[in-house]
């Protein structure tokens, strides 16, 4: 059974920073094109960054980038998204999601950015 965890989300005053964690259970995050998402109230979800197997190749959201960075650790099946410099426009719950083969999403994380 494919499990995908989200874990890191939290309040965080702007300009600060998060890292948010997604373990795999059931796939090896290593042999997946792994994303992130993220979904705002009255807004639809949005890509917020993606890597390809191998974790060489990356590519984030215009109004992200800069500022967040995926990575993927293979020998702890997780792949993380490092946010900095984070704004209030940040807030949103965020989802990692393995793009292939098949999909498959975790439950989210909710990160708030407020002062």
């Amino acid at each position: 059974q494919v499990q995908l965890v989200e874990s890191g989300g939290g309040l965080v005053q702007p300009g600060g920073s998060l890292r948010l964690s997604c373990l795999g259970s059931g796939i090896s995050i290593s042999r997946s094109n792994m994303a992130w998402y993220r979904q705002a109230p009255g807004k639809q979800r949005e890509l917020v960054a993606f890597i390809f197997i191998g974790g060489s190749t990356t590519t984030t959201a215009d109004s992200v980038k800069g500022r967040f960075t995926i990575s993927r650790d293979n020998a702890k099946n997780t792949v993380y998204l490092q946010m900095n410099d984070l704004k209030p426009d940040d807030t949103a719950v965020y989802y990692c999601k393995r793009e292939w083969p098949g999909t498959s999403w975790g439950q989210g994380t909710q990160v708030t950015v407020s002062s």
